[in-house]
């Protein structure tokens, strides 16, 4: 399974905010959209970095209320992992559980394309597998 099969489920949207946003503007877009990361971006296409709820509360002990102001700039991941569509989906897994960080951006052609989750990866090996075990109570029932 690849990640174009995830994205072709789950579609190719992406939130992105661009490099100027400060870190409340970031809150507000998490929280409207129920997500865990936001794409940095100015153009909706180059990735700058990432970043996630994690990243927040991270910063939010050294910096208190004064980090709702900061920009988002200072609290993201600037060397920020990406896949392409062609990528298989179990390395993907091995390499967010290695790394433990659970959004990875989808980039074509240097290109934003989507963005894929732990979640989804889990899912998806779960549907494999439910389809492999109707495949096999079928076979055997037959």
């Amino acid at each position: 399974m690849q990640v174009k099969d995830v994205l072709g489920h789950k579609g190719k949207a992406v939130v992105t905010l661009g490099s100027s946003a400060k870190v409340a503007e970031l809150l507000s877009v998490l929280a409207e959209h129920n997500i865990g990361a936001v794409v940095i971006s100015d153009d909706g296409r180059v990735v700058s970095g990432i970043v996630s709820e994690r990243d927040v509360v991270r910063a939010l002990p050294g910096r208190g209320a004064d980090l709702l102001s900061a920009p988002v700039t200072e609290i993201m991941t600037a060397d920020v992992r990406t896949c392409r569509p062609e990528d298989q989906i179990s390395a993907l897994a091995q390499t967010m559980t290695e790394r433990r960080f659970r959004h990875m951006p989808v980039v074509e052609d240097g290109a934003l394309v989507g963005i894929v989750t732990i979640g989804d990866i889990v899912k998806q090996r779960i549907d494999e597998l439910e389809t492999a075990q109707d495949q096999l109570v079928g076979y055997i029932n037959s």
